[in-house]
């Protein structure tokens, strides 16, 4: 069975063996031949020119036994093509051009035409698809109308982001106006996905932390549910939100068919919260990969002893693979993986 095939049967719930395998930000700065693409293009160039998009998409399958690719960019892209650019700090972090101030400025961001601004990614998509010949699973993802609205109302990266917990808590007038465009813009963008060809589609909502349990649904979720709802057979939709164990149930409620979970969430029990056909996806501690490939099998076979035979399980790191992540450790990975019985 190929990558494809098996990535699609844990979709379904009705896989069999080792679960299919692929790694969030599976493509970037920890290989090599990325860095050395960097040296010659800016980020955002890569991002937005198909060709190089595919590159360092496809970047990780030239090295690794993985069943998916996930399209190489950036969930920020969304507020730039409403009107709101960014750019990334000598320092590190993100800076948008400018932060919402109040209701005059979500006046001026444009939601609709997003499919033709972000073209670039259809193109690319179809670029990858065309390269992997149904051999692996295609991926999409986008970020959620919550974290999303962070960056946009701070401006920036930022602890906590207070000034996007502030508007929620106490403009909530412009917090809804805000979030109900964002949400038409990720409509278009994850049908434009879809249409493009992808199997499924990660929804990052990467500040979902930062959403008290009372406020977790008006905040974020039911923003995610709306969007799920829209969408006519939206397929497979994977939600990644930090948070604790005992919200899982509540996420699982606002349309998506899996949760990606990181590594605080024991999977086991997050099983016997959700049974199958429900996916889970997780958990390795990304600081593993940084470590020793005998440390690397070791966690892997906890995880996978954890999940055996269960159909309904891709594995994945808790989180995205860090810069300083070792190609060996990265090669444990899947040989522990593909060898697993």
């Amino acid at each position: 069975m190929n990558g494809k095939l098996k990535f699609q049967s844990a979709l379904t719930g009705k896989n069999q063996g080792r679960p299919p395998l692929w790694v969030m930000r599976q493509a970037g700065r920890y290989l090599p031949e990325y860095r050395k693409l960097k040296e010659r293009y800016s980020f955002l160039e890569m991002v937005k020119t198909p060709e190089l998009a595919k590159e360092v998409s496809l970047q990780p399958l030239k090295r690794f036994e993985l069943d998916a690719v996930i399209l190489f960019s950036d969930i920020l892209v969304i507020p730039e093509a409403m009107g709101q650019p960014y750019h990334f700090r000598d320092q590190g972090g993100i800076q948008m051009e400018f932060a919402l101030e109040g209701e005059d400025c979500i006046d001026r961001l444009e939601e609709e035409g997003i499919d033709e601004k972000l073209s670039y990614m259809k193109d690319a998509l179809l670029l990858i698809g065309n390269e992997l010949k149904n051999q692996k699973a295609l991926l999409g993802f986008c970020g959620s109308p919550w974290t999303l609205a962070c960056y946009m109302i701070q401006g920036g990266s930022h602890d906590g982001f207070p000034r996007a917990v502030e508007w929620a808590t106490h403009q909530p007038k412009a917090f809804e106006a805000l979030l109900r465009k964002i949400s038409c813009a990720l409509k278009q963008l994850i049908t434009m996905q879809m249409e493009a060809g992808v199997d499924a589609l990660q929804i990052f909502d990467s500040w979902h932390s930062l959403c008290p349990a009372e406020k977790a649904w008006d905040w974020s979720l039911k923003w995610i549910e709306e969007i799920t709802r829209d969408l006519p057979e939206h397929g497979s939709l994977m939600l990644y939100a930090k948070s604790p164990q005992e919200r899982l149930k509540a996420l699982s409620k606002s349309g998506v068919t899996g949760l990606s979970l990181d590594q605080g969430i024991n999977l086991a029990e997050a099983r016997r919260t959700l049974p199958a056909p429900f996916v889970l996806q997780g958990n390795i501690d990304p600081a593993i990969m940084e470590s020793t490939p005998e440390r690397v099998k070791s966690e892997a076979i906890r995880v996978l002893d954890s999940m055996r035979d269960d159909p309904a399980h891709i594995l994945n790191l808790g989180h995205g693979i860090r810069p300083n992540a070792k190609i060996e450790c990265m090669e444990a990975l899947v040989e522990t993986n593909q060898s697993y019985r």
